[in-house]
């Protein structure tokens, strides 16, 4: 693509950010051939949200430094570079160890009626799942497993999905296309409102376009980490925040705690309420990913917070949508995967259910939300207003089956070894996928420093 032409894709997804349609132009790309390989359009996914991302950040860089965003020059996006981040979390190497992505007890497996995806990676996830189906969590690994496919090899797979769900658990009957439970017509890809008007909030010009900005992270597992480490590397001040209940798996920390710094703080206690409070008061934006309606005891739904915090940027992940009977439902990228239909899409010749070859619900979810939040940034500039958006891994899923424009691969074959750097970091020696975005003209961003451990950071800004 180039010669003046624009992507549909990523013309589309500008579109949805409420970008200024002739800015769309400015975003062309690096070709690689064999990256992300699948039936459905996912390079083209992957390289449009990248590709957008890149450009709400240039766009607010030149409105800090008083230029005409319309003079932007070229942005050229590397389909490789996108690809080797679209999997990071398979590319990480910790002392030279490869992370495992799922447990045993996470997967497809043969139901009495077609196929359930489970999801039990987290310890209380799978006790619940075992709980559920009434299978005993003693024994090996392997034991476990077994047991597993028996009771679910007797079981319809709704029915254990719903026994699941209302367990707490996580298990998805795999949908045919059209056949999902998830209304999928109609699912915005991007949810925005204005918050009421503070007063102008201009940033100065800075040295990255998100410099000075303040981040509050309360989100878990791949699309909300990437959209706050995505945030990071354009020099945000980040801070995550999670419950000291439910610690987080290093692993995935050492991926994409990149940038940031990470706290405990349990809401339910006075004094780290105060604290809290006090991260708020200062904050520029806030990334959350639990499910709709989680957060609203702690008075922290988006409409409370703005009424309070005028000017504050509120940005919602949720895996379902945020209508239709599945909304309050817990959800992963590989669980939407199977009950919007890609699984069955993806399938192989023996009908096994497929999988897309990267995590690109997540992904491309996580880039779309930093955009997003770049853009509100810079609409923040001239009135002060904030703004309250929302997405989701199933509007992302339905973008992907009926909206992305396929695209004939060509160039040289995908080589992820240019986009791998290396550091030492609190995990150790650390290999890494860096960040994929690209700035007008050419060049990249680095992160500032490389992930420290989970939840070991002072609970306080820079």
């Amino acid at each position: 693509m180039g010669n003046g032409q624009t992507d549909t894709t990523t013309a589309d997804a500008w579109a949805a950010l409420g970008g200024t349609p002739d800015l769309a132009a400015t975003v062309t790309y690096a070709p690689s051939a064999g990256a992300l390989p699948a039936r459905l359009p996912v390079r083209e996914l992957a390289r449009a949200t990248v590709g957008v991302c890149s450009l709400a950040a240039a766009e607010l860089d030149a409105r800090r430094s008083g230029r005409p965003v319309e003079s932007l020059a070229e942005i050229r996006v590397a389909e490789a570079a996108v690809a080797t981040a679209f999997v990071s979390e398979r590319h990480v190497r910790i002392n030279g160890r490869q992370p495992v992505s799922f447990a045993p007890l996470s997967g497809f497996w043969h139901a009495a009626d077609g196929w359930v995806r489970t999801h039990a990676n987290y310890p209380h996830h799978r006790a619940r799942l075992l709980a559920a189906l009434g299978i005993p969590a003693r024994g090996t690994p392997d034991q476990l497993v077994e047991r597993l496919r028996t009771e679910l090899a007797a079981r319809p797979a709704r029915e254990t999905q719903e026994t699941a769900y209302a367990a707490g658990a996580l298990a998805v009957a795999m949908a045919e296309p059209g056949a999902s439970p998830v209304p999928l017509d109609g699912l915005p890809l991007i949810e925005s409102r204005p918050g009421p008007d503070a007063g102008p909030r201009p940033l100065p010009a800075a040295a990255l376009p998100a410099e000075g900005v303040r981040v509050l992270d309360l989100s878990r597992v791949i699309a909300g980490p990437v959209a706050t480490r995505t945030l990071a590397v354009l020099g945000a001040d980040v801070l995550r925040v999670d419950t000291p209940r439910l610690p987080e798996d290093p692993d995935a920390h050492a991926d994409t705690g990149f940038g940031k710094r990470s706290t405990r703080l349990d809401l339910g206690d006075p004094r780290d309420r105060r604290t809290f409070d006090e991260l708020l008061a200062r904050a520029d934006v806030v990334v959350s990913g639990y499910r709709p309606g989680a957060l609203d005891r702690f008075g922290l739904d988006p409409d409370t917070l703005a009424e309070r915090h005028p000017g504050l940027i509120t940005a919602q992940l949720c895996a379902w949508g945020w209508s239709g009977p599945w909304t309050g439902r817990r959800g992963f990228d590989s669980l939407v995967q199977a009950g919007t239909g890609i699984a069955a899409l993806e399938a192989g010749p023996d009908g096994r259910p497929g999988v897309l070859p990267a995590q690109a619900l997540d992904h491309g979810t996580g880039y779309l939300i930093a955009a997003a939040v770049l853009r509100a940034l810079t609409g923040r500039q001239d009135s002060g207003a904030g703004r309250r958006l929302r997405l989701s891994l199933a509007g992302t899923a339905s973008w992907l089956m009926h909206g992305v424009t396929p695209v004939p691969e060509s160039g040289p074959g995908h080589d992820p070894a240019p986009w791998l750097a290396e550091t030492d970091s609190a995990y150790g020696p650390l290999r890494y996928a860096r960040s994929p975005l690209a700035r007008p003209g050419g060049g990249g961003f680095t992160w500032s420093c490389p992930p420290g451990r989970w939840g070991a950071d002072a609970a306080r800004w820079r």
